[in-house]
């Protein structure tokens, strides 16, 4: 809910900016204890502006910022430090979550939890450890879908409400849920302990840091099956973000 006090000294990222006036941007901002708001950024563009270095995506911030419309205005930002701008497909990687968060979250609606995800996750995107990156896509995936009330439960069968045999497999569909996967489908599937794992992970106090290593374990099977999930809910077949990975790997 929008608010005409000052916030000052709020944890945040900038998930996107886009120009507002020849000198000032509006800006897509993700805080731990507001949510997504939009803020604007009077003079951001100019040379002499103390924000024009500070404004960067996938680096951590504090901001402060007023005002009681739907777009409130940026008083102050500052770097909180500590790691690099990812690079590569680490970027792009970046670029994807925060399409995700744009995408899937409502504004001003609080999600500590999940920011403290994606400041994990974001963290996992800046450090030179290339074999975790898919892994923390895929964790970040599963406490953004069950963040946000759109992931079942993973111990359960979806229709039934049955729990799930270990040797059987199970697919996630939109709309369905967790269900009995068709015969011979094992690429878009996972067995049910290995649902069960994942389910254990994300009830974590920690949970992107306990479903990292488990959802390393099941990536390729994981992928598509997430994939279709949140291109469901984001209502489109591919995200632009995603086709820019694909148009850069066909160079």
């Amino acid at each position: 809910m929008a608010t005409n006090r000052r916030i000052s000294d709020e944890p945040a990222f900038v998930l996107h900016r886009y120009d507002w006036s020849e000198s000032s941007l509006i800006l897509e901002v993700f805080t731990r204890r507001h949510g997504r708001i939009a803020l604007v950024a009077k003079g951001a563009k100019r040379p002499s502006s103390s924000f024009r270095p500070v404004l960067l995506p996938l680096q951590p911030l504090r901001v402060s910022f007023g005002g009681d419309a739907e777009i409130r205005t940026l008083k102050g930002a500052e770097w909180v430090g500590g790691q690099v701008m990812p690079t590569g497909d680490a970027l792009l990687s970046g670029y994807y979550l925060n399409e995700l968060l744009i995408r899937l979250l409502a504004r001003d609606d609080p999600h500590p939890g999940l920011f403290d995800a994606y400041a994990s996750a974001v963290q996992v995107l800046a450090s030179e450890h290339g074999e975790a990156l898919q892994p923390a896509l895929r964790a970040f995936e599963l406490v953004l879908l069950r963040e946000i009330g759109l992931l079942p439960v993973l111990n359960l069968q979806t229709p039934t409400l049955a729990p799930l045999q270990a040797q059987a497999r199970y697919s996630l569909v939109p709309e369905g849920g967790l269900v009995q996967a068709a015969p011979g489908d094992d690429r878009a599937s996972l067995d049910g302990e290995q649902w069960q794992l994942l389910q254990l992970a994300l009830d974590d106090p920690a949970p992107f840091s306990a479903t990292l290593p488990e959802a390393a374990m099941v990536m390729a099977q994981l992928k598509p099956q997430l994939r279709t999930l949140l291109h469901y809910h984001c209502g489109v077949t591919t995200l632009r973000t995603r086709q820019m990975m694909k148009d850069l790997q066909a160079l």
